[in-house]
């Protein structure tokens, strides 16, 4: 069902070991995303608060450092204890549409005519910092203020203006929400964006009928990030990108057929399958294997410890580095012994 991913199989790696056994979605995805056993009296921060905070003195860009398309999934404070400095900015919007209304940068109804004329009325009736202008406060909410008129009138927002590739770009893509989801990613990674999230619309907890729901959506994952791969490849982009696609588990290799489910698979956590590429991720490989019902890890293990202890390595981030707790916690980046959580070891086999 992945014709197109088949033919750039050379750019990316199958990880078919991944292995948690945590069953519900919230506990997953933050187990997922952090690397960090649920539960704990510490909300950690997910892998984009964590790039974002270990790269804020690189990174010098007009847009969010941490962007999610188009909403972020919800299942846990993805800023964790760094606070809301970290949290993702979530664009909203439809990339396919005719315009791509990027909350609090594209406003619906409202052209750039009209938000230059609200700009200079507003400025010629706010008379708050006359005399008092050379206030650090008033200077650091004028720089607040341009810099936010530079993501609405500026370069920031023409990033997410996709009339600015071409018809053969976009229709390569694939003219779908998830294929423009993925071709706006990459012109936020030629504009230095750390960290990008792209969700896919709808997602797939296939409870119920889940044979048809992956006919139906797999056909534009596949075109999706098939033709992202080979575009960051084909810039020169791909070796400094890294690339991975995952959900929080797997599906049960039972498949329900009884009602309600009429053909439905359910969470399963005890083997699963995810895709690594690029930013250091050797291409062309299969790391471990699930026995023959796919029902458990036969070779090669593999944690949540050990992937994104993986991507943090190839990322120039220590995982053992402190991280600043509020209430002045011991915390780290990853610390699965003192966790008790389970590790297989770094996959320095595709790395």
């Amino acid at each position: 069902m992945f014709p197109q991913l088949a033919k750039q199989a050379d750019k990316y790696s199958l990880i078919r070991s991944m292995t948690h056994g945590v069953f519900g979605h919230e506990t997953a995805a933050y187990l997922m995303q952090t690397g960090h056993k649920p539960g704990g009296r510490s909300a950690y921060p997910s892998v984009g608060a964590i790039f974002t905070f270990f790269k804020k003195d690189q990174y010098k860009g007009l847009l969010p450092p941490y962007i999610v398309m188009l909403r972020a999934a919800g299942r846990f404070s993805e800023e964790g204890f760094l606070g809301p400095a970290y949290k993702p900015f979530a664009t909203g919007g439809n990339p396919n549409a005719d315009r791509f209304e990027v909350q609090g940068i594209v406003n619906r109804g409202i052209n750039d005519a009209r938000q230059k004329a609200r700009r200079e009325l507003l400025d010629k009736t706010n008379t708050l910092g006359y005399g008092i202008a050379d206030a650090p406060e008033m200077a650091a909410a004028e720089a607040a203020k341009e810099k936010a008129y530079g993501l609405i009138l500026g370069k920031g927002k023409e990033v997410f203006n996709l009339d600015n590739e071409s018809k053969a770009t976009r229709d390569r893509y694939g003219r779908h929400t998830f294929g423009q989801e993925c071709l706006a990613a990459r012109r936020l990674v030629e504009a230095g964006v750390p960290y990008i999230t792209i969700s896919f619309p709808g997602g797939w907890d296939t409870h119920a009928n889940h044979f048809p729901t992956m006919k139906r959506q797999c056909p534009d994952l596949d075109q999706g990030l098939a033709v992202l791969l080979a575009d960051l490849s084909e810039r020169g982009l791909l070796d400094s990108t890294l690339v991975w696609c995952t959900g929080e588990f797997g599906r049960t290799p039972k498949i329900y057929w009884e009602p309600p489910w009429n053909g439905g698979r359910h969470h399963y956590g005890h083997v699963f399958t995810l895709l690594v590429a690029g930013g250091g991720f050797k291409g062309g490989h299969v790391v471990g294997s699930s026995d023959e019902l796919g029902a458990y890890v036969k070779e090669r293990p593999v944690y949540p410890a050990d992937l994104l202890g993986s991507i943090y390595l190839l990322g120039g981030i220590d995982a053992s580095a402190k991280l600043p707790h509020p209430l002045g916690f011991d915390a780290h980046v990853l610390d699965a012994e003192k966790e008790g959580m389970k590790s297989a070891g770094l996959l320095e086999e595709i790395m």
